[in-house]
């Protein structure tokens, strides 16, 4: 999925992950919560809560805030979206694993699995599928 770089909340994900590059986790937790605030559609919901989602504590709210994530993305049409999926699910399949719910995670590897047609051919999607093949050989 192509992200508009001008977009005011790609840009403040983008310095989130600036500062978390320079080893600043404070600042960019401050900057992902200011995206969320400041997201206007379904698409800027998505990205702002999957930025949160990687700076949650506990695998708990990690989770809330992919399902979050997912809710949005899973609420824009057109097949373009669909690339993201496979990422939402493997995260939310490895946060069920991590808590011991094998069952859901085997649900949301698959979920994952059947998205992966979607992935671009490079070096992220094969990143992706392979964490989803991972985990599902962990969990099988």
């Amino acid at each position: 999925m192509q992200f508009d770089p001008e977009n005011n909340i790609n840009k403040l994900c983008a310095l989130g992950m600036q500062f978390e590059g320079e080893g600043k986790p404070e600042e960019a937790d401050r900057v992902f919560q200011q995206a969320w605030n400041e997201a206007a559609n379904a698409i800027e919901k998505f990205t702002a809560a999957h930025y949160i989602a990687r700076h949650q504590t506990s695998v708990a709210d990690k989770l809330k805030w992919d399902e979050i994530a997912l809710n949005f993305a899973l609420s824009v049409d057109g097949n373009e979206i669909k690339s993201v999926y496979p990422s939402l699910y493997l995260n939310i399949a490895k946060c069920h694993e991590d808590m011991g719910d094998i069952g859901k995670a085997i649900e949301n590897y698959q979920l994952a699995l059947n998205f992966t047609s979607f992935l671009p051919n490079d070096g992220y999607g094969k990143m992706i599928k392979a964490g989803v093949d991972n985990g599902i050989a962990r969990v099988c």
